[in-house]
């Protein structure tokens, strides 16, 4: 089988060497075969590549391409490590998306709700709004969603 250089696995992959180098340094990719100090890459690494391109495409971390990779049996077939990932990152894509409408909504009563004439009247509306016994409810780990816009 022959063998290809880093910069012609960059050329068809559409990626930098610098991030080939990198994806093998963190154990993405094995270890490169050495030729005359040169990297040496059978086709196989373009496959493993292409998967890493479509899962970063998709906005999987390289921690869950890592699990993709290693984090199954090896008797586990690709279709159902997707699987597992993506119903993983569904239900993230979810939570993130009930936070994004919750802002959405916010954004669009301050548009029309807010009447205050400066930014202090604004400030002690959310001030009283923040201390309220009524809890807020978490949008995230950081947000939380106030009763009123200000």
């Amino acid at each position: 089988m022959p063998q290809l250089t880093i910069s012609q696995v960059a050329r068809q992959i559409r990626l930098r060497p610098s991030a080939i180098r990198y994806y093998e340094r963190i154990g993405l990719l094995p270890p490169a075969q050495r030729l005359s100090g040169q990297r040496r890459y059978d086709r196989r690494v373009l496959y493993r590549l292409a998967i890493i391109q479509r899962a970063r495409q998709l906005g999987f971390t390289l921690a869950e391409i890592r699990y993709l990779f290693f984090g199954f049996r090896d008797v586990i077939r690709a279709s159902e490590r997707w699987r597992t990932l993506s119903k993983r990152k569904l239900a993230e894509l979810e939570h993130l998306m009930d936070g994004i409408n919750t802002v959405r909504g916010l954004l669009k009563q301050l548009m029309t709700k807010c009447r205050c004439d400066t930014l202090d009247q604004c400030g002690k509306g959310i001030f009283r709004t923040m201390n309220s016994d009524v809890p807020a409810k978490p949008l995230s780990s950081k947000w939380s969603t106030p009763r009123r816009v200000c």
